[in-house]
């Protein structure tokens, strides 16, 4: 078969698969999303063998450390992508829950309960650890998933997606409920965002420039894990310490993942103490710092930033400074050059705190905690689908929940509309 007719009959297989998973017992889905953390515990050498052969490619390709960081599979992270699927398992199922029920004037009985989306496609780049969160979050909220992942992964894709869909359909999921899509070639993803009557909701998680095509072409309805263009403001009535080890945290923790810190923003009653002291930790750690000319005359060592870097997602070792003159200030930089990703304020000042999480434009801000803390496994949701920076249908993290749609249940009596 060519591409297309791959991607068809991959589209026709989850379309069919997606009806007998929706009705797959709790108990059901939670016994297949065990065997499949099982089933990569036992496959962790072939992962990580599989998972180096991505890493020499990328190493060769000169790719940054952040990126081959977020590529890389080690028996730690195995753990952590059997934890989490184990995670999912514990959660209640949403699938059947009564959001709300109601009987009107009319005299019917009415729920309005969680149903399952139907087939999902995620499409993504990087990292692989996406490959096992997307299928436990899909199966346990009722979905069958096609996987089309990147080049770069290909080899650790294709591995986990094998392991994974094994056990689950030695388990009991329905034939059809994990697809992955094994060729890198670009055809794919065009053919993939235009089968609207299979597939129900594309994710695309990756480079902007692919997730800008994937909006503008797609047929079939797109939810997009936006770029991370995230600050963290450091009001003059922060705590020195805190500020230190949340801001640090941030950029440095893991720099290639999109809920790190690009921009700090930081008062200037505050930044002739704090900026000395942070950047030399910046500093020995690696960082390459771009600041403002405030910022500059501070610290002589930065480079000076361009316009263009307060509208950069670096996803790499980089960070620029900019230091201002209020929390109104911050707030409107954040709001005209932020995603809508991660915003965290540090400061004392409940005030000044309420202010800047009202008026932050974001789908999550923090308030004396670090952007870092954006994510699935932390908001306990056992992992993510992604972080989604739109408003509709669902925003910030996205787990169980957001994989869901709704449909009314009416009970009568014999009532007719008059």
């Amino acid at each position: 078969m060519n591409i297309k007719e791959t991607i068809v009959s991959q589209a026709q297989a989850a379309k069919t698969a997606s009806k007998k998973l929706a009705l797959l017992s709790s108990k059901e889905k939670n016994r297949i999303l065990l065997a499949m953390a099982k089933a990569l515990d036992a496959a962790s050498e072939d992962i990580i063998f599989r998972n180096s052969i991505d890493i020499e490619a990328a190493k060769n390709a000169e790719l940054s450390g952040a990126l081959i960081d977020r590529l890389t599979i080690n028996e730690t992270r195995i753990k952590a992508l059997s934890a989490s699927l184990e995670k999912v398992a514990s959660l209640d199922d949403p699938i059947g829950t009564i959001i709300s029920e109601w009987t009107p004037p009319a005299g019917i009985s009415i729920e309005k309960v969680r149903v399952p989306l139907g087939v999902i496609g995620i499409i993504y780049e990087s990292r692989p650890n996406v490959t096992v969160d997307s299928a436990g979050l899909a199966l346990k909220s009722g979905n069958a998933v096609i996987l089309r992942g990147g080049s770069e992964a290909i080899n650790s894709n294709h591995a986990l997606a094998k392991i994974i869909s094994k056990a689950a359909y030695e388990n009991g999921l329905p034939e059809g409920s994990i697809q992955f899509v094994e060729t890198t070639d670009r055809e794919a993803v065009t053919e993939l965002i235009r089968q609207d009557g299979l597939i129900d909701l594309i994710i695309p998680r990756g480079r902007e420039e692919m997730i800008e095509f994937i909006r503008e072409n797609a047929t079939v309805p797109v939810l997009s894990h936006g770029k991370g263009l995230c600050h963290t403001y450091v009001d003059a009535k922060a705590s020195m310490d805190m500020a230190v080890n949340i801001a640090f945290n941030a950029k440095c923790q893991r720099p290639g993942v999109c809920n790190a810190m690009e921009t700090l923003l930081v008062h200037e009653d505050i930044a002739k103490k704090l900026l000395p002291i942070l950047c030399k930790k910046y500093a020995e750690a690696g960082v390459e710092l771009r600041g403002c000319p405030i910022a500059v005359s501070i610290v002589p060592d930065i480079k000076r930033a361009a316009e263009s870097d307060w509208s950069t997602e670096y996803q790499d070792m980089i960070l620029s400074i900019k230091v201002v003159s209020s929390n109104e200030e911050a707030i409107d930089h954040i709001n005209k050059f932020g995603s809508g990703h991660s915003e965290a304020i540090i400061t004392e000042d409940k005030i000044t705190a309420e202010k800047f999480l009202k008026e932050v434009d974001a789908s999550a801000v923090f308030h004396n905690a670090s952007t870092r803390l954006h994510d699935g496994g932390v908001f306990g949701f056992g992992s993510e689908m992604g972080i989604s920076t739109q408003k509709l249908h669902a925003r910030g993290t996205m787990g169980l929940n957001e994989l869901t749609s709704t449909k009314f249940i009416v009970h009568g009596h014999g009532e007719i509309r008059t």
